[in-house]
């Protein structure tokens, strides 16, 4: 991955690395527990994970249009929603998905789990097994549910974006296109760790309770680098952009240095890719500084491709 400002960054953040290995295949008992309207087109969702053993709330905008419809799912970043900061609540997805014949469900929940499998409870985060809910328990309760088509894209911003390439990989098949906005698909190597770590120590929890031993069998299993291969034939979009305030950002809250590393990890991500041969479209843009109005643009400029991959 870049170094010198990656290196210079998380160095300062790396004081303590604590981790965990992924969980057993969800138990059965998922279900939908209720649906609230919202309006005439959203919905609330509730589902009960047993992998958790409690509720997940879900923000479900259906598709617009007659006949079934592929699914995004679409993930917040580090507060996991839950603090008002969202897809949702920053940026104008029910306009923009009102004519599109897809279902765009938004979780809610995830704050600094890296919405993957912890190996253990953790006394800060609770328990967290967001992959399992991702690829098993919601995603069958959704095609079940909802008309779809049972084709599905997923996409992150920020902590989430490395999220969404992982659990592209992990999921094998279910996912056939992927985007990752200004986010850091990682490295199990000591910058990717300590990036990782920083985000799940932000929320006070215990990275040995999510991969085990820095460095193990669980973070080279959840190593976006060294699993880049298995990409191979689903849609890719990645962007970022330098980290310099610019008119994209509309009067958000700058923050460069974050928007600084977001852009030289995707440019690392895209390189992989681009090493073993994989097509994957890259924005790089030379303005932004992470904030809801650049994502916006980035979410818009990734439609056509992902719409391509679901049939949409």
């Amino acid at each position: 991955m870049p170094s010198k400002l990656l290196t210079a960054l998380v160095c300062t953040i790396a004081a303590s690395i604590v981790l965990v290995e992924p969980a057993a295949a969800a138990p059965p008992g998922s279900q939908l527990v209720r649906e609230s309207p919202i309006d005439d087109r959203v919905s609330r969702v509730d589902v009960y994970s047993p992998s958790m053993d409690r509720v997940i709330s879900n923000r479900v905008i259906r598709a617009a249009g007659d006949g079934p419809a592929p699914t995004l799912y679409l993930l917040t970043g580090l507060g996991g929603g839950e603090d008002g900061i969202s897809w949702w609540d920053n940026t104008d997805i029910r306009e923009f998905f009102a004519d599109k014949h897809v279902n765009v469900v938004l979780p809610i929940g995830g704050a600094y789990s890296m919405y993957t499998d912890w190996l253990a409870d953790d006394p800060a985060v609770g328990r967290q097994r967001w992959q399992t809910y991702l690829t098993r328990e919601l995603p069958a309760l959704v095609d079940d549910h909802f008309a779809t088509t049972e084709r599905n894209a997923i996409a992150g911003v920020s902590m989430s974006a490395g999220s969404a390439v992982d659990l592209a990989i992990q999921a094998g098949d279910l996912y056939s296109a992927v985007a990752a906005y200004s986010g850091c698909p990682w490295s199990s190597d000591p910058v990717g760790m300590s990036f990782v770590s920083a985000q799940v120590l932000r929320g006070g929890g215990n990275t040995l309770n999510m991969w085990g031993t820095p460095g193990g069998d669980t973070w080279r299993a959840h190593d976006a680098f060294a699993n880049a291969g298995r990409l191979a034939g689903k849609s890719i979009y990645l962007s970022a952009a330098s980290g310099m305030p610019g008119t994209i950002d509309e009067g958000g809250i700058p923050l460069p240095p974050i928007e600084a590393i977001a852009s030289a990890c995707t440019a690392a991500m895209a390189g992989r890719l681009g090493q073993l041969g994989i097509p994957a479209r890259h924005l790089n843009r030379p303005a932004g500084s992470h904030t809801w109005a650049q994502f916006e643009a980035d979410l818009h400029d990734s439609w056509p491709l992902l719409a391509r991959a679901l049939g949409a």
